[in-house]
C-alpha cells in the first residue's frame, strides 16, 4: 500500500522491499508499506500488479 510512513508503521506496516515486494512505478522505499495479515502463511513476492483502472 502507499503510505505516509509517520503514520501507518505505528500500525505494524513495514517497507515492502523488505519482503521482496516492489511498485511498478517510482516511490520512496518508506512509503511503500506491506502488513503480514497471517505472519504464518506464506508471503508473496514480486512486483504489485494494478487493475487497468489505476492506469497504472
Amino acid at each position: 500500500m502507499l503510505g505516509h510512513p509517520g503514520y501507518y508503521p505505528r500500525f505494524g506496516f513495514t517497507p515492502a522491499s523488505r519482503i521482496g515486494v516492489s511498485a511498478p512505478f517510482e516511490v520512496p522505499d518508506d512509503a511503500f508499506l506491506t502488513l503480514a495479515l497471517d505472519p504464518d502463511a506464506p508471503t508473496p513476492r514480486g512486483t504489485v500488479a494494478y487493475a487497468s483502472a489505476f492506469g497504472v
